[in-house]
């Protein structure tokens, strides 16, 4: 715990010897805890919940704020409004347990074989610096019965991914451990466009016969790795409802809760080329995936 904590240091250490990960704020203590999503602000009574709510981590899902006396009704209102808890020292002893004893079921490594493997390795073996393309199922005469764009401009491009697996714990809505899950993600190296693959159901190969456009990334992997894992948090993201009685009312609030960047890892990337079918014609501009025949938009194919 940093040395100039305040002095309600044996709540301090007890809550990190916990697992919680505690800070110093003027007056105040922050603590917070990953694995369970449980952050707690030990505050003196002079301080209002809205006050110090912006200190809560956003991927918070419990919420409490410990008073060192009675905080008085105003606050109590306003803390229920917000969803959060309030403890004083009355009710702090009994809630300590919940607090600090660890989840029953420890979480998943999200560093060790929690799915069978040792590692996250590059998708469809691919090896590192290697690219690949990706079979198209699609050909020309299917594309123009799928498109229905009367034109004779159909040209077939290969689109550049970077795709990289991941494993990610997604917040629990009621704060418990959650398995970690693995997945693929993919970043459009030219629209950067990106998005979560849910199989391995596309077949590589070294060249296309079809006539085809191989088009050129235009960012690299370290802007892609910051577009992938926002994409995850995205995916990943619950939806959390927090319930109080207040006033003789039931006050419900419903939050959006996204996977930290703690509960995400992701592997090396590899470089794909997808292939789409581009159509023009009097009836408008059409992209379909020549791998699953799904549309898509001229910006998010990364038109040219």
């Amino acid at each position: 715990m940093p040395r100039n904590a305040p002095p309600s240091t044996v709540l301090g250490r007890l809550l990190e010897a916990a697992g919680y990960r505690v800070e110093s704020r003027g007056d105040a203590l922050l603590a917070h805890r990953a694995r369970d999503h449980r952050a707690l602000i030990v505050v003196p009574t002079a301080r209002s919940p809205g006050e110090v709510e912006a200190w809560f981590p956003t991927d918070a899902v419990h919420r409490t704020i410990v008073y060192d006396d009675e905080p008085g009704p105003v606050a109590r209102s306003l803390a229920a409004d917000r969803g959060i808890e309030v403890l004083d020292p009355s009710t702090l002893g009994p809630a300590l347990g919940e607090l600090l004893l660890p989840s029953p079921i420890g979480p998943e490594s999200l560093d060790g074989p929690g799915d069978g493997e040792a590692a996250l390795e590059v998708p469809y073996a691919l090896p590192l610096g290697a690219e690949r393309t990706v079979r198209p199922r699609i050909g020309r005469d299917e594309a123009e019965t799928i498109a229905g764009v009367d034109s004779s401009h159909y040209v077939l491009r290969l689109v550049p991914f970077y795709v990289a697996a991941y494993r990610v714990r997604p917040p629990s809505p009621h704060g418990g451990p959650s398995h970690v899950l693995r997945q693929l993600v993919a970043v459009n190296a030219l629209s950067r466009r990106a998005e979560v693959w849910n199989d391995l159901d596309r077949e590589l190969v070294e060249t296309v016969a079809e006539p085809h456009q191989r088009l050129v990334p235009q960012l690299g992997e370290v802007e892609a790795a910051l577009l992938a894992r926002e994409a995850v948090r995205r995916e990943h993201t619950v939806h959390v409802d927090h319930t109080e009685q207040h006033g003789g009312a039931l006050v419900i609030e419903t939050r959006r809760v996204a996977p930290s960047l703690e509960d995400i890892r992701l592997g090396a990337f590899g470089l794909l080329y997808v292939p789409f079918w581009y159509a023009e014609g009097m009836d408008g501009r059409v992209v379909l995936d020549a791998v699953t025949g799904r549309r898509a938009t001229w910006d998010e194919a990364g038109g040219t």
